[in-house]
């Protein structure tokens, strides 16, 4: 290889516009993988996955049934306590 084509390949490397189409490029990547990972939330591949509404329900539906439970076991478990401290000696 010759001086004079050493030097014409060092400047195609930079040619003007080089740096441009690079960040065109990179853009363009960053641009698609931003539009799948949308895709991907509005359009699930499981059907299953992100079922708030029905995570609200039975988390709303296990706190009622606890808040049930405290009204009727709440005078016994008050008695239980209060013999167990007294039972402690100081």
């Amino acid at each position: 290889m010759t001086s004079s084509n050493a030097g014409r390949q060092r400047n195609s490397a930079h040619a003007p516009g080089e740096g441009w189409k690079r960040a065109v490029a990179l853009a363009a990547g960053w641009w698609y993988l931003l539009m799948r990972q949308c895709q991907a939330a509005v359009h699930p591949k499981d059907p299953e996955r992100g079922d708030v509404p029905g995570w609200v329900m039975i988390t709303l539906m296990s706190a009622i049934l606890v808040a049930g439970l405290l009204l009727l076991v709440q005078p016994a478990l008050e008695r239980l306590f209060e013999s167990a401290i007294e039972q402690v000696q100081p």
